[in-house]
């Protein structure tokens, strides 16, 4: 059966097969994701990129939209382009009230119904660390009488630091920004946390760099910025660089939950690495896709199909640029995308990091003309 086959059918799918054990990085893993780093808010992030990419990569620069790419030089005919986001949703600070309470921008998609009641980091200009309680401006039940109380807004919630208002205004600033407060846990078989959405994938490359051999295609690894805001770093990025192609790292959602299931599965958890079909933003180039299906047979590395009906990730952002570049994406099935409790698992995350890096060894020799 082709891919274009199996479009309607494969969604689930899953080889299988098994890959090689292998031991992730956890330390490197655990400061990817602690550490804060909002849409045009990078720094932290942009820091952590330069050190790994340096070590990776012969040559590592930053361009005007905050996005770190590390270049592994080889031919000019074939420029692979690898795109992982750097950013996570969350939120500036837009107002300081007289009594010190922050309200809040959003960054990205936010379900107001994973806000309530959550500890949040706010990092000032300054670069100091703020903890404070996120809450939604309603009554608590010992005084709402009984009444019914609707969802909370987004825009409905404030930051409260626990400090008065003057030592606030003196330390935080409009502009300032704000995450959730989660730490990395190791829950069963899972890992645990915020943000995995896109470190897990930010992960992914930089430790496919390690585990690649000998290759012939030039390679650009892209830490890219501000993708939950509109892919907008991987499409400043993708124009200067005119990659041949180009392949983004992002979650997906894994649907296998209650609530879920059947049709509406997407990806599962422990089923391998996500071989994207398509998505909101863009149709994966059909022989880019076959392409990694094969090396997943031939190598026994875990994978499954992906149709995700809504969202996108940075191939979309770059596809379509000069006169069109093959894409695809490969997904790290992820439950509670966009909430502070994002969970992954290990040897699904083991799955993608030797996909991406046995393909990026071959791609010199694929034909993607259609």
């Amino acid at each position: 059966m082709t891919v274009s086959e199996a479009a309607g059918t494969l969604i689930g799918f899953t080889s299988s097969r098994k890959g090689n054990d292998m031991a992730l990085n956890e330390t490197l893993l655990r400061r990817l994701i602690e550490t804060p780093g909002v849409s045009g808010r990078e720094d932290q992030q942009r820091e952590i990129a330069r050190e790994e990419l340096g070590d990776l990569t012969d040559e590592v620069r930053t361009d005007v939209m905050g996005s770190v790419i590390g270049t592994k030089r080889g031919s000019d005919d074939v420029r692979v382009m690898i795109a992982a986001h750097t950013d996570e949703i969350g939120f500036l600070v837009k107002y300081i009230d007289d009594k010190g309470f922050l309200r809040l921008q959003t960054l990205g998609g936010h379900d107001p119904a994973n806000m309530v009641s959550q500890r949040v980091l706010v990092t000032t200009s300054d670069g100091e660390p703020l903890r404070g309680a996120l809450q939604p401006s309603r009554k608590p039940p010992h005084l709402s009488h009984g009444e019914e109380q609707k969802p909370p807004k987004a825009d409905e919630f404030y930051v409260d630091l626990g400090m008065d208002a003057e030592t606030v205004k003196e330390k935080v600033h409009v502009g300032d920004y704000v995450v959730m407060d989660r730490t990395l846990e190791k829950v069963g078989e899972t890992y645990v946390g915020k943000a995995m959405d896109d470190r897990v994938g930010v992960f992914v490359m930089y430790e496919a760099l390690r585990a690649m051999g000998d290759h012939q295609a030039t390679i650009f690894a892209a830490a890219t910025s501000q993708e939950e805001v509109g892919l907008r770093g991987a499409e400043a990025s993708g124009s200067a660089l005119k990659p041949t192609v180009v392949v983004a790292l992002d979650v997906t959602l894994a649907m296998d939950v209650p609530g879920g299931g059947n049709e509406n599965t997407i990806t599962e958890l422990g089923k391998g690495v996500a071989i994207k079909i398509m998505d909101g933003y863009s149709i994966s180039h059909p022989k880019l896709v076959d392409h990694l299906r094969a090396i997943a047979e031939r190598e026994d590395i875990p994978y499954q199909m992906e149709i995700l009906p809504a969202g996108g990730t940075d191939a979309g952002g770059v596809q379509r640029l000069h006169g069109g570049i093959p894409a695809v994406t490969l997904s790290i099935p992820c439950r509670y995308v966009h909430t502070p409790n994002e969970m992954v698992r290990s040897t699904d995350v083991e799955a993608a990091i030797t996909l991406l890096a046995r393909y990026l060894e071959e791609a010199s020799d694929a034909d993607y003309d259609l």
